[in-house]
C-alpha cells in the first residue's frame, strides 16, 4: 500500500505542472465566458457585467445567423477534417514505405504546416481571384471568362476546405506516421507467411492499430475545425453574404464590432457544447473493441 502510494504521489507530481497550466490556459477563461454568458456587457451597460440570467441564452436559441454559422462551421469540419483524414493517411502509409528520397519528401509535405495560417490564407486568396489571380488567368486564356471563386457562395466555400486540407493534411499525415512506426513489423511477417496480402494486412493489423492515432487526431482537428477563424477572415472575410462565416468569426463580430461580449461569450460556449458533444460521440465509437 505504501508503494502505491508513493507511485501516485510522484504521478501527480509529474502531472501537476501540466495540469496547472490546462487550469491557466483553458479552464480559467472557459469559467469566465459561461460566468459571462449570464450577463450582459455592452454599450448599453457601459460595458460594465450586469446579471441578466438566461436572456443571452434565449437570444441565442433564437438566433438564426448562428444556426446558420452553426450549420456551416459543423459542414466545414465534417468535410474538411474527412478529408484530411483520407489523405493523411494515404499520406502515411507511403511515407511509411522505404525508398530512395524519403526523408526529403518527409520534410517537403511539412512546409504548407510550417507556414503560418494568416500568410497562407493570403496566398490563396491570390491565387483564387478573380480576374486577376493565376487559376482564372488560366481559365480566362481557355476560355475567354474567370470563375468568381470568392464572390460564389458554394464555390468560396470550396475554396475555403481546399485552403484547410491543404494546409493541416501534412500534419494529420505526420501524427498517423507516428502510429505506423509504433507497429511491429513481425505482425506483417507473420501475416505474409499465412498468406496475406496488402489488403489484409491493412484492415486486420494497421487500422486496428492505429485507432489510438486516429482518434486523437479526429480530436484534435475538429477541435480546430469548430474554432476556424482566421483563415475565413483572410481568405473570404466571412462572405459573400455571410456563406462562410463561422462561430468563432460570429462571435468576433459581437465582441470588436458591437461591443457585446456577454452574447459574445455565449456564442462560443454554445459551440464549445457541440465540439464536446461531438468529442463524446468519438470516443464511444472508435473506443469499442475490434471485432474479428
Amino acid at each position: 500500500m505504501g508503494e502505491r502510494r508513493r507511485s501516485l504521489l510522484v504521478g501527480v507530481v509529474l502531472i501537476g505542472p501540466a495540469l496547472l497550466l490546462l487550469l491557466l490556459v483553458f479552464l480559467w477563461p472557459m469559467a469566465s465566458y459561461l460566468w459571462l454568458s449570464f450577463h450582459a456587457q455592452n454599450l448599453f451597460t457601459d460595458l460594465q457585467p450586469v446579471a441578466v440570467g438566461m436572456l443571452n441564452w434565449r437570444r441565442l436559441v433564437l438566433d438564426a445567423r448562428f444556426w446558420q454559422d452553426a450549420a456551416q462551421t459543423l459542414r466545414f469540419a465534417l468535410v474538411s477534417v474527412s478529408l484530411e483524414l483520407g489523405l493523411g493517411l494515404a499520406m502515411a502509409l507511403l511515407l511509411n514505405q522505404r525508398w530512395r528520397g524519403r526523408g526529403l519528401v518527409r520534410s517537403l509535405t511539412l512546409l504548407p504546416w510550417a507556414l503560418p495560417t494568416t500568410v497562407m490564407a493570403l496566398g490563396w486568396r491570390w491565387i483564387f481571384n478573380d480576374p486577376s489571380g493565376p487559376i482564372n488567368g488560366v481559365i480566362a486564356g481557355l476560355t475567354g471568362s474567370t470563375v468568381p471563386f470568392l464572390a460564389s457562395p458554394s464555390l468560396a466555400w470550396l475554396a475555403v476546405v481546399f485552403a484547410d486540407v491543404w494546409k493541416t493534411t501534412p500534419f494529420v499525415a505526420l501524427l498517423l506516421l507516428a502510429g505506423l512506426q509504433m507497429i511491429p513489423a513481425d505482425l506483417y511477417e507473420a501475416l505474409a507467411l499465412e498468406g496475406g496480402n496488402a489488403r489484409q494486412a491493412l484492415l486486420r493489423i494497421t487500422l486496428p492499430l492505429l485507432r489510438p492515432y486516429l482518434l486523437l487526431v479526429l480530436l484534435f482537428r475538429l477541435a480546430q475545425a469548430l474554432g476556424v477563424f482566421d483563415l475565413i477572415v483572410v481568405l473570404t472575410g466571412g462572405g459573400p453574404a455571410s456563406s462562410t462565416e463561422s462561430v468563432a468569426g460570429y462571435a468576433y463580430l459581437n465582441a470588436m464590432r458591437f461591443l457585446d461580449f456577454g452574447y459574445s461569450a455565449t456564442v462560443m460556449i454554445g459551440m464549445f457544447g457541440v465540439l464536446l458533444l461531438l468529442g463524446g460521440v468519438l470516443l464511444l465509437v472508435l473506443r469499442r473493441p475490434v471485432r474479428a
